[in-house]
């Protein structure tokens, strides 16, 4: 992959164009930092402390570009604003699908940054390996991304009871779905 995502990309308020890009050594300290930021990383993702050093190592042995999960770098006009990422998933071994998320720093959020990462991604994904469904889940009260997914062309599948555990409480997720056959949204 060059150094940018080679699809369209479309402009996201005043910042240009929405690209997604390899992560670079040089992103993975501000990345990291958002990862160990409760605040930063708002209502819905903050899950505990974890490893500090995971993404680091996994950098340095393939780019954040596996075969079973990757990363890639979310930027407009020269800006890092966070990362989307996906990993394989299979209900079956011969049907294998992804599953997609985002994080954005804080700055980022509320101003189509997310909903375009999330549409270049599904399109990359596409293009780029044979599956047949992208998958995205999100607990029940984030409705910001939620809307992001439908903006995307992702369908609402359901939700599913008491799926994560996050600050004390056990939470509801909602599956959303993308499949390589359904019209698009532009």
């Amino acid at each position: 992959m060059s150094a940018a995502m080679s699809l369209p990309a479309r402009a996201a308020a005043s910042d240009g164009p929405v690209i997604l890009r390899p992560i670079s050594a040089a992103d993975l300290p501000t990345l990291e930092a958002l990862l160990a930021d409760p605040e930063a990383l708002g209502p819905f993702q903050w899950y505990g402390w974890s490893d500090p050093g995971r993404w680091r190592r996994q950098w340095a042995e393939d780019g954040l570009l596996g075969e079973e999960r990757s990363q890639l770098a979310v930027a407009s006009g020269g800006a890092l604003h966070g990362f989307v990422g996906w990993r394989r998933r299979a209900v079956v071994p011969g049907a294998p699908y992804w599953n997609i998320g985002i994080q954005l720093f804080p700055q980022a959020r509320g101003r189509g940054i997310g909903t375009e990462a999330q549409r270049l991604l599904a399109d990359y994904l596409f293009a780029h390996s044979p599956v047949v469904r992208l998958e995205a889940d999100t607990e029940s009260a984030n409705l910001a991304e939620q809307r992001a997914l439908e903006k995307c062309g992702f369908t609402r599948e359901g939700v599913q009871r008491s799926l994560v555990f996050r600050d004390g409480q056990w939470r509801d997720v909602v599956r959303y779905s993308l499949l390589r056959g359904d019209a698009r949204r532009a």
